[in-house]
């Protein structure tokens, strides 16, 4: 399966909230999203969507391949600060990580529908090795960073990871 065929996106917060107006700060509070380097899996709808163009100055998305939401995942945390691992997943109802990857992947579960069962609704990730490629002030369409970037946020995923 390829990325194109996913029916989610992965969302990561670039920058931090100062001159945010309230309403954005609110929108990025809704997607789970409350700090810098977080990361996020939503599905692909009308109005996730209008909520990402709102927060589009602060977040970069795109389309995930399971391999990278596997790679994310063993990164996610319990509520006790444990990791995400095959066991822990039988406890959310799930029988192993392939298959709430692909669960996640398809769209049919998110992160913030697992949270009454214990684990947390973002996935924190390190600043990406060797920095950003480009400025954070500008969009990908622009030569810089934040917005839309289809499958190129894999690479950057991983670079987190």
């Amino acid at each position: 399966m390829e990325a194109s065929d996913a029916r989610c996106y992965l969302v990561i917060r670039i920058k931090g909230g100062v001159k945010a107006s309230q309403e954005e700060l609110d929108t990025l509070k809704f997607l789970n999203l409350p700090r810098t380097n977080y990361a996020v899996f939503i599905p692909k709808n009308s109005s996730y969507e209008g909520m990402l163009k709102k927060v589009a100055h602060y977040v970069t998305w795109g389309e995930p391949t399971i391999t990278t939401i596997l790679r994310l995942l063993k990164k996610a945390e319990m509520n006790s600060k444990i990791k995400l691992n095959d066991e822990n997943v039988k406890k959310l109802g799930f029988s192993d990580l392939k298959e709430l990857a692909e669960k996640i992947y398809r769209g049919e579960v998110t992160l913030s529908k697992l949270k009454d069962k214990g684990l947390k609704p973002y996935i924190r990730l390190h600043p990406p090795r060797k920095g950003f490629k480009k400025t954070i002030k500008k969009a990908v369409s622009e030569g810089g960073e934040y917005g839309y970037r289809g499958e190129r946020i894999n690479e950057l995923a991983v670079r987190m990871s």
